[in-house]
């Protein structure tokens, strides 16, 4: 008798021309979905795919059966998709995973939008998977992509980083990288970690090598950084988000050496369809 998951995983292989990749996207081992695809030949009595060094090719039986399954097997999974969501209960509280800054600039001035009460983490990108994970958090804003089993990212947007300066600073009038270049390391530097974090990109991005600066101070906190530049403590490369308002102590400099970074949320698979969620990232999304 036929096994349900040997055709979910017979459609996974399908789709990636892959064991190793289809074991991944069913949060399988790669034994385990193999002996689902040799079991469900071994019951049609003959090959699904053709095996070749880099790729599984399907055979005109496996198309053949994948036509006909397919559709079968999206509309129950739909189906219980529904019958899921409808049986979910209403979150009477949405809690947030953040970075402290993320959290003052997007979530903080719109808590008022969001109709819900909240409870909210704040830590690193490890800190917050962690945290999500263990079910303490239905849902992070987290610019880094780990995968773990049972969690699911989507895109929010690109946030974008630029280099800040005192607003008395004198920046030289030059389109040079070089020119550039030479002048940003003659300056202090103050970085949110000793690994150059953002920096890096953006020096690689622009000036194609990594950069050879020292900071002057390290400071693990994007608001402090900033309060730091407009003492005249030195430069940084920081998100845009934190100059929306007029500044009269700080500028954007380089408009030209600007990134962008890519920013996620992420959540537990099983909470995918709560509403509580997609209202917020509305929200944030709609702020941006």
């Amino acid at each position: 008798m036929v096994d349900f998951e040997w055709y979910r995983s017979f459609i996974a292989i399908y789709k990636h021309n892959s064991v190793s990749e289809a074991a991944k996207t069913r949060m399988m081992t790669q034994p385990a979905m193999s002996q689902h695809l040799s079991a469900l030949e071994a019951e049609v009595g003959e090959p699904l795919f053709t095996r070749t060094s880099r790729k599984l090719t399907p055979t005109e039986r496996g198309k053949e059966l994948y036509s006909q399954v397919a559709p079968l097997i999206e509309r129950l999974e739909e189906t219980t998709v529904s019958l899921k969501a409808a049986s979910l209960p209403t979150l009477k509280v949405i809690r947030i995973g953040t970075a402290h800054e993320f959290y003052c600039e997007n979530i903080l001035p719109r808590l008022n939008e969001l109709n819900m009460c909240t409870v909210s983490y704040f830590g690193t990108a490890d800190q917050l998977l962690e945290i999500l994970k263990e079910d303490k958090a239905d849902i992070i804003f987290t610019s880094k992509k780990f995968i773990a089993p049972g969690i699911e990212y989507v895109k929010l947007y690109d946030e974008e980083f630029a280099v800040v300066a005192p607003a008395h600073m004198e920046v030289p009038d030059t389109d040079r990288p070089t020119d550039i270049e030479q002048w940003l390391c003659a300056q202090k530097w103050i970085s949110y970690g000793l690994e150059l974090p953002i920096i890096r990109r953006l020096w690689r991005q622009h000036f194609q090598k990594r950069p050879l600066i020292k900071p002057v101070h390290v400071i693990p906190n994007l608001h402090m950084i900033l309060r730091a530049i407009e003492n005249g403590s030195g430069i940084s490369v920081l998100p845009t988000y934190l100059l929306r308002q007029p500044n009269e102590k700080a500028k954007i400099i380089l408009e030209q050496l600007k990134v962008t970074n890519e920013l996620y949320i992420a959540y537990q698979m099983k909470h995918k369809h709560l509403q509580e969620m997609g209202r917020i990232v509305k929200i944030i999304r709609e702020n941006e």
